[in-house]
């Protein structure tokens, strides 16, 4: 299970890479019109990617306390999350909306493939259960 829990993490980890490219390369770090706050998305990224070295060490280690630490640092990391997807819907369903050729003012996250959220979203949703289940010593290892 802790395999498949590194595996799951960095899969979600690669997505998440992916969309931060295309906030960053699009301004979304610049301000201009992006509904996704800096602090939040780097927040975020920060303490997901300590999570995983944490895991990473674990694995390695298999010390029960950073299982644990692991799964601490995963709390957060869901929930600005989640603040991002409840911020984001709602740029999604404007682009349905927007006349052809709106492109002025276009917030950075509208560039996010539907696709890419999902599955990004779908793979953090099992990461977190396998990391409980893992710190549980449900499973196995």
């Amino acid at each position: 299970m802790d395999i498949a829990a590194l595996v799951t993490w960095v899969i979600t980890a690669l997505g998440g890479f992916y969309m931060l490219g295309t906030w960053l390369s699009h301004g979304g770090a610049r301000g201009g019109s992006s509904h996704l706050p800096v602090p939040v998305i780097f927040g975020h990224f920060a303490l997901a990617a300590i999570g995983l070295v944490v895991w990473i060490i674990y694995v390695i280690a298999d010390k029960e306390a950073l299982a644990w630490t692991a799964f601490i640092l995963l709390v957060p990391v869901a929930l600005l999350g989640f603040v991002m997807l409840a911020r984001w819907i709602p740029v999604h369903r404007a682009q349905a909306t927007a006349p052809a050729g709106a492109g002025q003012g276009v917030p950075a996250e509208r560039h996010f493939p539907v696709a890419v959220v999902l599955a990004h979203g779908l793979f953090a949703v099992v990461t977190v259960v396998l990391v409980l289940l893992s710190a549980l010593n449900i499973g196995g290892s």
